[in-house]
């Protein structure tokens, strides 16, 4: 159980930390320049983490298998990333921009399962997103 539980507990820190970095990115700098630092620091933990848990690894034999994976992830966390901090920056609050962000990315995902991985799409699911739509209403109504 615990195998299953901690990867999302880790994913709701990492978010939570993530949102309030984004949000307080100090609005002189230039997203772009600021994720050079954030992408340098990830890459050092990322490889501190790598020969910590894997005392035998080879990071040039791992390289040998990738694909175009990698590469396209990369540049779509920078368009994660910076979309983030400029919506900060536009004046996005920082307990509504994941939420609203997160009901779209919900039906974009609805449909990238269905149509990539033929995953079904159910009633309950689909109540659900209007559920989301409907949060969403109440989350912006001002």
């Amino acid at each position: 159980m615990l195998s299953y539980i901690w990867p999302i507990a880790l994913v709701i820190f990492s978010n939570t930390v993530y949102q309030v970095c984004a949000k307080a990115m100090p609005t002189s700098i230039n997203p772009l320049a600021s994720l050079t630092v954030t992408y340098t620091m990830g890459a050092v933990t990322s490889g501190a983490l790598y020969f910590t848990l894997n005392r035998d690894g080879h990071l040039l034999r791992e390289y040998t298998q990738l694909n175009w994976v990698p590469f396209v992830f990369g540049i779509a966390l920078v368009g994660l990333e910076a979309g983030y901090i400029y919506a900060y920056k536009a004046g996005w609050q920082v307990s509504t921009a994941a939420t609203v962000q997160s009901s779209f990315l919900a039906v974009s995902l609805l449909i990238a399962g269905f149509v990539l991985y033929r995953e079904p799409i159910s009633a309950n699911k689909v109540l659900g997103l209007l559920i989301c739509m409907v949060g969403l209403y109440f989350i912006n109504k001002k």
